[in-house]
């Protein structure tokens, strides 16, 4: 038997600075298209962990090193990326220090979650209204009402 052709998998994070006032979070500015603002994060290498893509995704793009706090959700929709088929885990960690854009991260900047940059890209508006509610309720993102598929 085959091996199924798959989505590709990341691993994203919301970086809150602790040690800044209100927690503010890290966004990248993205170098290569889609462009926009994002949540940090990439591909998962054949092999790794998600919890380690997601560690050293914020060490190669906002040179932070993170602790891993909680998984936010997974986001799954095929056109979240104009580039394939991904699906993320998206993780909520913490961290200290300034925030340097290195790999493919043109720059990256500090926001507060009530002045969050217009364009955004992949589905990151969806996943910061979701990570909104996390913070005002410690709740994380509820899994989606999905109608149960019909037997052939």
């Amino acid at each position: 038997m085959s091996r199924p052709e798959t989505p590709a998998i990341a691993a994203d994070i919301i970086v809150e600075l602790i040690d800044y006032p209100g927690r503010p979070i890290v966004l990248i500015e993205r170098a290569f298209p889609p462009y926009g603002w994002a949540i940090p994060g990439g591909f998962v290498d054949v092999g790794e962990r998600m919890e380690i893509a997601a560690v050293r995704e914020a060490k190669e793009e906002v040179s932070l090193n993170v602790r891993l706090l909680v998984l936010l959700g997974i986001y799954s929709d095929p056109g979240r990326d104009l580039r394939g088929h991904t699906v993320t885990a998206c993780y909520v960690a913490e961290a200290r220090g300034k925030p340097a854009a290195s790999d493919d991260a043109k720059n990256c900047q500090i926001f507060s979650l009530d002045a969050l940059p217009e364009l955004l890209a992949f589905d990151h508006a969806q996943v910061l209204a979701d990570y909104k509610v996390y913070r005002e309720t410690g709740q994380v993102t509820p899994l989606p009402e999905i109608s149960v598929l019909p037997t052939l």
